[in-house]
Protein backbone atom coordinates (compact mmCIF):
# COMPACT_ATOMS: atom_id res chain seq x y z
CA UNK A 1 0.00 0.00 0.00
CA UNK A 2 1.42 3.45 -0.91
CA UNK A 3 2.42 5.47 2.14
CA UNK A 4 3.63 9.00 2.82
CA UNK A 5 5.38 10.47 5.84
CA UNK A 6 3.63 13.73 6.64
CA UNK A 7 6.70 15.03 8.50
CA UNK A 8 9.54 14.50 6.01
CA UNK A 9 7.42 13.73 2.89
CA UNK A 10 9.16 10.42 2.19
CA UNK A 11 7.17 8.10 -0.11
CA UNK A 12 7.44 4.38 0.69
CA UNK A 13 5.54 1.09 0.88
CA UNK A 14 3.32 0.62 3.90
CA UNK A 15 4.88 0.39 7.34
CA UNK A 16 4.30 1.52 10.94
CA UNK A 17 6.95 4.27 10.79
CA UNK A 18 8.77 6.34 8.21
CA UNK A 19 11.95 4.58 7.06
CA UNK A 20 13.72 7.95 6.83
CA UNK A 21 12.79 9.97 9.94
CA UNK A 22 11.31 7.07 11.96
CA UNK A 23 8.23 9.11 12.88
CA UNK A 24 4.73 7.58 13.00
CA UNK A 25 2.68 10.30 11.24
CA UNK A 26 2.01 8.14 8.21
CA UNK A 27 -0.67 8.58 5.54
CA UNK A 28 -1.52 5.36 3.72
CA UNK A 29 -4.13 4.47 1.12
CA UNK A 30 -4.41 2.20 -1.93
CA UNK A 31 -5.29 5.19 -4.17
CA UNK A 32 -2.98 7.72 -2.50
CA UNK A 33 -1.03 8.54 -5.67
CA UNK A 34 -4.10 8.59 -7.96
CA UNK A 35 -6.44 11.16 -6.35
CA UNK A 36 -6.22 14.88 -7.15
CA UNK A 37 -9.29 16.80 -5.86
CA UNK A 38 -8.68 18.35 -2.46
CA UNK A 39 -10.32 20.54 0.14
CA UNK A 40 -8.10 22.50 2.53
CA UNK A 41 -9.67 23.90 5.69
CA UNK A 42 -7.62 25.93 8.17
CA UNK A 43 -7.89 24.85 11.81
CA UNK A 44 -9.80 27.37 14.01
CA UNK A 45 -8.44 30.04 11.66
CA UNK A 46 -9.27 33.31 13.45
CA UNK A 47 -8.25 31.96 16.85
CA UNK A 48 -5.06 30.46 15.39
CA UNK A 49 -4.03 33.83 13.92
CA UNK A 50 -4.59 35.46 17.32
CA UNK A 51 -2.51 32.80 19.10
CA UNK A 52 0.25 33.12 16.52
CA UNK A 53 0.37 36.90 16.94
CA UNK A 54 0.23 36.70 20.74
CA UNK A 55 2.16 33.64 22.02
CA UNK A 56 0.90 34.26 25.57
CA UNK A 57 -2.47 32.92 24.36
CA UNK A 58 -1.02 29.56 23.24
CA UNK A 59 -2.40 27.43 26.10
CA UNK A 60 -5.50 29.51 26.83
CA UNK A 61 -9.07 29.08 25.58
CA UNK A 62 -9.68 31.81 23.01
CA UNK A 63 -13.06 32.93 21.70
CA UNK A 64 -13.42 35.35 18.79
CA UNK A 65 -16.59 37.42 19.00
CA UNK A 66 -18.40 40.45 20.38
CA UNK A 67 -19.49 41.53 23.87
CA UNK A 68 -21.63 39.55 26.32
CA UNK A 69 -24.70 40.03 24.14
CA UNK A 70 -22.85 39.10 20.97
CA UNK A 71 -22.18 35.67 19.50
CA UNK A 72 -19.14 33.46 19.01
CA UNK A 73 -17.51 33.84 15.58
CA UNK A 74 -15.13 30.98 16.22
CA UNK A 75 -13.21 29.40 19.08
CA UNK A 76 -9.91 27.60 19.50
CA UNK A 77 -9.93 23.85 20.14
CA UNK A 78 -9.35 24.29 23.88
CA UNK A 79 -12.61 26.24 24.10
CA UNK A 80 -14.37 23.78 21.78
CA UNK A 81 -13.53 20.93 24.14
CA UNK A 82 -15.49 22.84 26.80
CA UNK A 83 -18.51 22.93 24.46
CA UNK A 84 -18.12 26.37 22.86
CA UNK A 85 -19.40 26.50 19.26
CA UNK A 86 -19.68 29.06 16.48
CA UNK A 87 -22.88 31.20 16.57
CA UNK A 88 -23.39 30.41 20.27
CA UNK A 89 -24.48 33.42 22.36
CA UNK A 90 -21.45 34.82 24.17
CA UNK A 91 -23.07 34.65 27.63
CA UNK A 92 -23.63 30.91 27.13
CA UNK A 93 -20.06 30.39 25.89
CA UNK A 94 -18.72 32.14 29.00
CA UNK A 95 -20.79 29.88 31.25
CA UNK A 96 -19.14 26.87 29.61
CA UNK A 97 -15.69 28.46 29.53
CA UNK A 98 -15.49 31.31 32.09
CA UNK A 99 -11.71 31.64 31.81
CA UNK A 100 -11.81 32.23 28.04
CA UNK A 101 -9.99 35.17 26.49
CA UNK A 102 -12.49 37.11 24.36
CA UNK A 103 -11.04 38.86 21.29
CA UNK A 104 -12.94 41.00 18.81
CA UNK A 105 -12.32 39.96 15.18
CA UNK A 106 -9.40 41.56 13.33
CA UNK A 107 -10.55 40.96 9.77
CA UNK A 108 -7.56 42.62 8.11
CA UNK A 109 -5.14 40.30 9.95
CA UNK A 110 -7.17 37.27 8.88
CA UNK A 111 -7.37 38.52 5.28
CA UNK A 112 -3.59 39.00 5.20
CA UNK A 113 -3.01 35.45 6.43
CA UNK A 114 -5.52 34.18 3.87
CA UNK A 115 -3.68 35.94 1.04
CA UNK A 116 -0.40 34.31 2.13
CA UNK A 117 -2.02 30.86 2.13
CA UNK A 118 -3.58 31.52 -1.28
CA UNK A 119 -0.12 32.39 -2.67
CA UNK A 120 1.18 29.02 -1.44
CA UNK A 121 -1.73 27.28 -3.16
CA UNK A 122 -0.94 29.12 -6.40
CA UNK A 123 2.48 27.44 -6.33
CA UNK A 124 0.70 24.08 -6.62
CA UNK A 125 -2.10 24.69 -9.14
CA UNK A 126 -4.04 27.48 -10.81
CA UNK A 127 -7.28 25.54 -10.24
CA UNK A 128 -8.28 26.98 -6.86
CA UNK A 129 -11.85 27.68 -5.72
CA UNK A 130 -11.90 29.71 -2.48
CA UNK A 131 -14.96 29.20 -0.28
CA UNK A 132 -13.98 31.70 2.42
CA UNK A 133 -10.85 33.19 3.96
CA UNK A 134 -9.87 29.86 5.49
CA UNK A 135 -10.92 27.13 3.06
CA UNK A 136 -10.69 26.27 -0.62
CA UNK A 137 -10.97 23.46 -3.15
CA UNK A 138 -7.90 22.59 -5.23
CA UNK A 139 -7.66 20.50 -8.39
CA UNK A 140 -4.15 19.11 -8.87
CA UNK A 141 -5.02 16.90 -11.84
CA UNK A 142 -2.05 16.70 -14.22
CA UNK A 143 0.42 18.45 -11.90
CA UNK A 144 2.51 15.41 -10.95
CA UNK A 145 4.88 15.84 -13.91
CA UNK A 146 5.31 19.55 -13.16
CA UNK A 147 6.14 19.01 -9.47
CA UNK A 148 7.81 15.63 -9.76
CA UNK A 149 5.49 14.26 -7.07
CA UNK A 150 1.86 13.14 -6.76
CA UNK A 151 -0.79 15.61 -5.51
CA UNK A 152 -0.86 14.00 -2.05
CA UNK A 153 2.81 14.87 -1.51
CA UNK A 154 2.33 18.46 -2.66
CA UNK A 155 -0.67 18.91 -0.36
CA UNK A 156 1.31 17.60 2.61
CA UNK A 157 4.07 20.04 1.64
CA UNK A 158 1.52 22.88 1.59
CA UNK A 159 0.50 22.15 5.19
CA UNK A 160 4.18 21.99 6.23
CA UNK A 161 4.81 25.40 4.62
CA UNK A 162 1.76 26.91 6.31
CA UNK A 163 3.04 25.75 9.69
CA UNK A 164 6.70 26.71 9.26
CA UNK A 165 6.26 30.01 7.39
CA UNK A 166 2.93 31.28 8.74
CA UNK A 167 2.54 29.51 12.06
CA UNK A 168 -0.88 28.19 11.01
CA UNK A 169 -2.25 24.69 10.47
CA UNK A 170 -4.86 23.22 8.19
CA UNK A 171 -6.57 19.93 7.42
CA UNK A 172 -6.67 18.26 4.00
CA UNK A 173 -9.36 16.10 2.46
CA UNK A 174 -8.31 14.25 -0.73
CA UNK A 175 -10.70 12.36 -3.00
CA UNK A 176 -12.01 12.05 -6.56
CA UNK A 177 -14.62 14.86 -6.34
CA UNK A 178 -15.46 18.01 -4.36
CA UNK A 179 -18.28 16.47 -2.31
CA UNK A 180 -16.08 13.72 -0.86
CA UNK A 181 -12.99 15.95 -0.51
CA UNK A 182 -14.93 18.34 1.74
CA UNK A 183 -16.25 15.46 3.86
CA UNK A 184 -12.72 14.05 4.16
CA UNK A 185 -11.23 17.32 5.43
CA UNK A 186 -13.48 17.15 8.51
CA UNK A 187 -12.59 13.57 9.44
CA UNK A 188 -9.32 14.20 11.27
CA UNK A 189 -9.23 17.81 12.46
CA UNK A 190 -7.13 19.57 13.56
CA UNK A 191 -3.97 19.18 11.46
CA UNK A 192 -5.41 16.16 9.68
CA UNK A 193 -5.12 14.55 6.25
CA UNK A 194 -7.83 12.10 5.21
CA UNK A 195 -8.43 10.22 1.96
CA UNK A 196 -11.61 8.76 0.44
CA UNK A 197 -10.90 6.64 -2.63
CA UNK A 198 -13.19 5.65 -5.50
CA UNK A 199 -13.30 1.98 -4.53
CA UNK A 200 -14.49 2.67 -0.99
CA UNK A 201 -16.95 5.48 -1.75
CA UNK A 202 -20.17 3.52 -1.33
CA UNK A 203 -19.06 1.55 1.73
CA UNK A 204 -17.78 4.77 3.33
CA UNK A 205 -21.02 6.69 2.80
CA UNK A 206 -23.65 4.01 3.54
CA UNK A 207 -23.71 4.15 7.37
CA UNK A 208 -23.11 7.90 7.65
CA UNK A 209 -25.80 10.53 8.37
CA UNK A 210 -27.12 12.58 5.45
CA UNK A 211 -26.39 15.79 7.39
CA UNK A 212 -22.87 15.39 5.97
CA UNK A 213 -24.28 16.73 2.70
CA UNK A 214 -23.19 20.34 2.37
CA UNK A 215 -26.22 22.62 2.37
CA UNK A 216 -28.60 20.30 4.22
CA UNK A 217 -29.45 22.44 7.23
CA UNK A 218 -31.86 21.88 10.10
CA UNK A 219 -34.95 22.41 7.96
CA UNK A 220 -33.63 20.11 5.23
CA UNK A 221 -32.73 17.49 7.80
CA UNK A 222 -36.26 17.70 9.21
CA UNK A 223 -37.74 17.11 5.73
CA UNK A 224 -35.47 14.12 5.22
CA UNK A 225 -36.37 12.77 8.68
CA UNK A 226 -40.07 12.93 7.80
CA UNK A 227 -39.29 10.83 4.73
CA UNK A 228 -37.41 8.31 6.88
CA UNK A 229 -34.04 9.32 5.43
CA UNK A 230 -31.37 9.59 8.10
CA UNK A 231 -28.38 7.84 6.54
CA UNK A 232 -27.00 7.45 3.04
CA UNK A 233 -28.16 3.85 3.19
CA UNK A 234 -31.73 5.12 3.62
CA UNK A 235 -31.22 7.46 0.67
CA UNK A 236 -29.99 4.66 -1.58
CA UNK A 237 -33.33 2.86 -1.19
CA UNK A 238 -35.17 5.64 -3.02
CA UNK A 239 -35.72 5.70 -6.76
CA UNK A 240 -34.42 8.77 -8.55
CA UNK A 241 -37.88 9.79 -9.80
CA UNK A 242 -39.37 9.47 -6.29
CA UNK A 243 -36.68 11.71 -4.79
CA UNK A 244 -37.26 14.30 -7.49
CA UNK A 245 -41.02 14.19 -6.89
CA UNK A 246 -40.58 14.57 -3.12
CA UNK A 247 -37.73 17.12 -3.00
CA UNK A 248 -37.72 18.77 -6.43
CA UNK A 249 -34.32 19.65 -7.93
CA UNK A 250 -32.69 18.83 -4.60
CA UNK A 251 -33.95 15.26 -4.98
CA UNK A 252 -31.90 14.69 -8.13
CA UNK A 253 -28.82 16.04 -6.37
CA UNK A 254 -29.46 13.75 -3.41
CA UNK A 255 -29.68 10.72 -5.70
CA UNK A 256 -26.23 11.45 -7.15
CA UNK A 257 -24.60 12.34 -3.84
CA UNK A 258 -25.93 9.14 -2.25
CA UNK A 259 -23.70 7.33 -4.74
CA UNK A 260 -20.76 9.66 -4.16
CA UNK A 261 -21.21 11.32 -7.56
CA UNK A 262 -20.36 15.00 -7.95
CA UNK A 263 -19.53 16.40 -11.39
CA UNK A 264 -18.90 19.98 -10.26
CA UNK A 265 -15.55 21.27 -11.38
CA UNK A 266 -13.14 23.22 -9.21
CA UNK A 267 -13.92 26.66 -10.61
CA UNK A 268 -11.27 29.33 -10.22
CA UNK A 269 -12.59 32.75 -9.19
CA UNK A 270 -16.21 31.84 -9.83
CA UNK A 271 -18.26 35.05 -9.97
CA UNK A 272 -20.02 35.81 -6.71
CA UNK A 273 -23.81 35.91 -6.92
CA UNK A 274 -24.40 37.33 -3.45
CA UNK A 275 -22.75 38.41 -0.21
CA UNK A 276 -24.51 37.39 2.99
CA UNK A 277 -24.12 36.65 6.66
CA UNK A 278 -26.40 34.78 9.04
CA UNK A 279 -26.41 33.33 12.53
CA UNK A 280 -28.37 30.55 14.23
CA UNK A 281 -29.30 31.08 17.87
CA UNK A 282 -28.99 28.14 20.25
CA UNK A 283 -32.24 29.35 21.86
CA UNK A 284 -34.83 31.13 19.67
CA UNK A 285 -35.27 34.78 20.65
CA UNK A 286 -37.76 37.57 20.09
CA UNK A 287 -35.76 40.18 22.06
CA UNK A 288 -35.77 43.28 19.79
CA UNK A 289 -32.47 44.61 21.14
CA UNK A 290 -30.65 41.31 20.59
CA UNK A 291 -32.08 40.90 17.10
CA UNK A 292 -31.36 44.52 16.13
CA UNK A 293 -27.78 44.29 17.41
CA UNK A 294 -27.21 41.11 15.41
CA UNK A 295 -28.77 42.65 12.31
CA UNK A 296 -26.40 45.62 12.45
CA UNK A 297 -23.31 43.43 12.93
CA UNK A 298 -24.37 41.22 10.00
CA UNK A 299 -24.89 44.24 7.76
CA UNK A 300 -21.44 45.51 8.74
CA UNK A 301 -19.89 42.15 7.84
CA UNK A 302 -21.71 42.00 4.51
CA UNK A 303 -20.66 45.57 3.71
CA UNK A 304 -17.03 44.86 4.70
CA UNK A 305 -16.91 41.82 2.41
CA UNK A 306 -18.47 43.75 -0.47
CA UNK A 307 -15.98 46.59 -0.01
CA UNK A 308 -13.05 44.17 0.16
CA UNK A 309 -14.08 42.69 -3.20
CA UNK A 310 -15.00 46.00 -4.85
CA UNK A 311 -18.65 44.97 -5.18
CA UNK A 312 -22.03 46.55 -4.53
CA UNK A 313 -25.55 45.11 -4.63
CA UNK A 314 -28.96 46.31 -5.77
CA UNK A 315 -31.08 43.81 -3.82
CA UNK A 316 -31.17 43.60 -0.01
CA UNK A 317 -32.37 40.31 1.48
CA UNK A 318 -33.58 39.55 4.99
CA UNK A 319 -33.77 35.92 6.10
CA UNK A 320 -35.60 34.70 9.21
CA UNK A 321 -36.29 31.23 10.52
CA UNK A 322 -38.92 30.80 13.21
CA UNK A 323 -38.73 28.40 16.13
CA UNK A 324 -40.88 25.94 14.16
CA UNK A 325 -38.34 26.12 11.26
CA UNK A 326 -40.68 28.16 9.06
CA UNK A 327 -38.48 30.19 6.73
CA UNK A 328 -39.31 33.84 5.99
CA UNK A 329 -37.43 35.68 3.21
CA UNK A 330 -37.99 39.30 2.25
CA UNK A 331 -36.23 41.29 -0.49
CA UNK A 332 -36.10 44.94 -1.52
CA UNK A 333 -34.61 46.31 -4.76
CA UNK A 334 -32.73 49.58 -4.29
CA UNK A 335 -32.75 52.41 -6.81
CA UNK A 336 -28.98 52.11 -7.15
CA UNK A 337 -26.37 49.64 -5.84
CA UNK A 338 -24.85 49.98 -2.37
CA UNK A 339 -21.98 48.65 -0.30
CA UNK A 340 -22.69 50.91 2.68
CA UNK A 341 -23.53 49.13 5.95
CA UNK A 342 -25.80 51.95 7.12
CA UNK A 343 -27.98 51.75 4.00
CA UNK A 344 -28.04 47.95 4.07
CA UNK A 345 -29.00 47.97 7.76
CA UNK A 346 -31.78 50.55 7.36
CA UNK A 347 -33.29 48.59 4.47
CA UNK A 348 -33.02 45.24 6.27
CA UNK A 349 -34.45 46.84 9.42
CA UNK A 350 -37.48 48.08 7.46
CA UNK A 351 -37.94 44.58 6.04
CA UNK A 352 -37.77 43.11 9.56
CA UNK A 353 -40.28 45.36 11.29
CA UNK A 354 -43.45 43.84 9.73
CA UNK A 355 -42.16 40.36 10.66
CA UNK A 356 -41.03 41.13 14.23
CA UNK A 357 -44.26 39.87 15.83
CA UNK A 358 -43.78 36.44 14.22
CA UNK A 359 -40.88 35.53 16.51
CA UNK A 360 -39.19 34.01 18.34
CA UNK A 361 -36.55 33.38 15.69
CA UNK A 362 -33.84 30.76 15.60
CA UNK A 363 -32.00 32.23 12.59
CA UNK A 364 -31.38 35.75 11.30
CA UNK A 365 -29.55 36.70 8.11
CA UNK A 366 -28.92 39.63 5.79
CA UNK A 367 -27.44 39.82 2.32
CA UNK A 368 -26.79 41.70 -0.91
CA UNK A 369 -27.40 40.30 -4.39
CA UNK A 370 -27.63 41.48 -8.00
CA UNK A 371 -23.96 42.35 -7.59
CA UNK A 372 -21.98 44.77 -9.74
CA UNK A 373 -18.74 46.74 -9.61
CA UNK A 374 -18.77 49.36 -6.86
CA UNK A 375 -17.44 52.23 -9.00
CA UNK A 376 -20.76 54.07 -9.16
CA UNK A 377 -22.32 52.83 -5.93
CA UNK A 378 -23.74 55.18 -3.27
CA UNK A 379 -23.01 58.36 -5.21
CA UNK A 380 -26.46 59.75 -5.99
CA UNK A 381 -27.93 60.00 -2.50
CA UNK A 382 -31.62 59.47 -1.68
CA UNK A 383 -34.28 62.16 -2.17
CA UNK A 384 -36.38 60.53 0.57
CA UNK A 385 -33.43 60.42 2.99
CA UNK A 386 -31.35 63.63 2.72
CA UNK A 387 -28.86 62.37 5.31
CA UNK A 388 -27.98 59.18 3.44
CA UNK A 389 -25.11 60.65 1.46
CA UNK A 390 -23.63 62.30 4.56
CA UNK A 391 -23.77 58.99 6.45
CA UNK A 392 -22.13 57.20 3.51
CA UNK A 393 -19.24 59.69 3.56
CA UNK A 394 -18.95 59.26 7.34
CA UNK A 395 -18.85 55.47 6.97
CA UNK A 396 -16.05 55.63 4.41
CA UNK A 397 -14.13 57.96 6.74
CA UNK A 398 -14.69 55.44 9.54
CA UNK A 399 -13.39 52.64 7.28
CA UNK A 400 -10.19 54.63 6.67
CA UNK A 401 -9.66 55.18 10.41
CA UNK A 402 -10.24 51.51 11.19
CA UNK A 403 -7.84 50.47 8.44
CA UNK A 404 -5.13 52.56 10.07
CA UNK A 405 -5.84 52.13 13.79
CA UNK A 406 -7.73 48.82 13.98
CA UNK A 407 -11.36 47.65 13.87
CA UNK A 408 -12.11 48.88 17.39
CA UNK A 409 -11.03 52.48 16.74
CA UNK A 410 -14.66 53.50 16.14
CA UNK A 411 -17.77 51.56 17.17
CA UNK A 412 -21.46 52.36 16.79
CA UNK A 413 -23.59 52.05 19.89
CA UNK A 414 -25.90 49.52 18.25
CA UNK A 415 -22.88 47.22 17.68
CA UNK A 416 -22.69 46.69 21.46
CA UNK A 417 -26.23 45.33 21.80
Amino acid sequence: MPALCRDCLTMFDDGPRCPSCKRPRILRHDELWDLSIAHMDCDAFYASVEKRDDPSLADKPVIIGGGRRGVVSTACYIARIRGVRSAMPMFQALKLCPDAVIIKPRMEAYAEASRAIRAMMEDLTPAIEPLSLDEAFLDLTGTARLHGAPPAVMLARLIKRMRSELGLTGSIGLSHNKFLAKIASDLDKPHGFSVIGKAETESFLRPRPVRLIWGVGAAGQESLDKAGIRTFDDLLRWERADLAARFGSMGDRLWHLARGQDRRRVSRDAPMKSVSNETTFSDPTADPDILDGHLWRMCEKVADRAKAKGLAGRVVTLKLKRADFTLITRRHALSDPTQIADRLYRTAHDLFQPQAHKGPFRLLGAGLSDLCAADSADRAGDLLDPGALTRAHAERATDAIRARFGPDAILKGRALR
